[in-house]
């Protein structure tokens, strides 16, 4: 398989991220979410991230996560090189679809405002923290077991990954905006200039893709062996 020059892996996480944060912002805010329908919420970022892992999978892996990078560099399936380029162009991207919004939805940052991943009011920072390691975990523990691992081939691992982003918004939404991604939070907060909670989303997924990358890493990932066929053939023909 060709390897692409390393600014092109970045032109690639940099459009795969414009597009969730546009489409999440968008849609929480005059979309068919603006209402608070989570299902609608939890779709659209689900098919966002199904369609253009898919689309960037070839080129950059389709990471679209500084957490995922992250986790990536810690189980060293990623150079440090790459995975900086990687996190700048997903930070850069995330924070263009955030102002593409705020554009779009007519200049007034108040407008962008329902589209800031938020902590419930009873939900405290630390449970902040604790829900969105948890819901990170999940998505890498998915990004490890359909797009990393060789054995499962990669090649609908983006429609599984979309499916987790949708569980998981799903299942805490409600709680945390469930960001699972420091370039979310950060695309939306910019424009509406609204950063309270700001650590949550940095510090919850980053703990929790790291966690799941190297336990998967550690023990769910098998060494390579070399195919049994060929030695088998070689047994079937007198040799050692």
């Amino acid at each position: 398989m060709q390897e692409h020059p390393s600014w092109k892996k970045g032109v690639a996480e940099l459009i795969g991220t414009f597009a969730l944060i546009f489409v999440g912002v968008l849609v929480l805010t005059r979309g068919m979410g603006g209402d608070g329908d989570g299902v609608a919420i939890a779709l659209a970022h689900g098919l966002t991230i199904a369609v253009m892992a898919s689309a960037t999978m070839s080129i950059s892996g389709g990471q679209l996560n500084p957490a995922v990078t992250i986790g990536l560099l810690a189980a060293r399936k990623i150079s440090v090189g790459q995975a900086g380029v990687n996190i700048l162009m997903q930070l850069v991207g995330g924070t263009l679809g955030g102002y593409f919004a705020l554009f779009a939805l007519g200049g007034d940052a108040s407008t962008v405002a329902g589209g800031v991943p938020a902590l419930a009011e009873d939900v405290s920072f630390v449970r902040g923290v604790f829900i969105e390691a948890i819901l990170t975990f999940f998505l890498m523990f998915v990004i490890m077991g359909t797009a990393v691992d060789p054995r499962f081939g990669a090649r609908i691992g983006a429609l599984a990954i979309g499916l987790t982003v949708t569980l998981d918004i799903l299942a805490g939404g409600p709680l945390t905006g469930a960001a699972m991604n420091p370039a979310r939070w950060l695309g939306a907060a910019l424009p509406a200039m609204q950063f309270a909670d700001a650590l949550v989303y940095f510090i919850g997924p980053i703990l929790g893709a790291v966690a799941a990358a190297l336990l998967y890493n550690g023990i769910l990932m098998d060494e390579p062996r070399p195919h049994p066929e060929p030695q088998a053939q070689m047994r079937a023909k007198g040799n050692p």
